[in-house]
């Protein structure tokens, strides 16, 4: 399934918690952060000449922005471009 963001939208691939520290000890599910991290699909067309990031890229977001998609069993996120904090680099 191919999803285009319509309007100022952006769709986003959610990156994941961690579930496991660097010395091996595992997060319980309860105790993760809510991610606020996500990598860029897809752009909408109406914004895609003004805007300093493009598909590919690492972003931060908004912590309870946007609108949930599942597409392939994979989380994603189509949010608002004012709801973009940073790029990720």
């Amino acid at each position: 399934m191919k999803i285009k963001p319509l309007g100022e939208k952006i769709l986003l691939k959610i990156d994941t918690a961690e579930t496991k520290t660097e010395s091996g000890l595992f997060i319980p599910q309860t105790a993760q952060e809510k991610t606020q991290r996500g990598v860029i699909v897809e752009v909408s067309e109406s914004i895609k000449d003004n805007l300093q990031v493009k598909p590919g890229d690492k972003v931060m977001y908004n912590k309870y922005a946007g609108v949930p998609v599942k597409i392939e069993d994979v989380d994603h996120l189509i949010i608002d471009i004012d709801d973009l904090i940073a790029a990720i680099v």
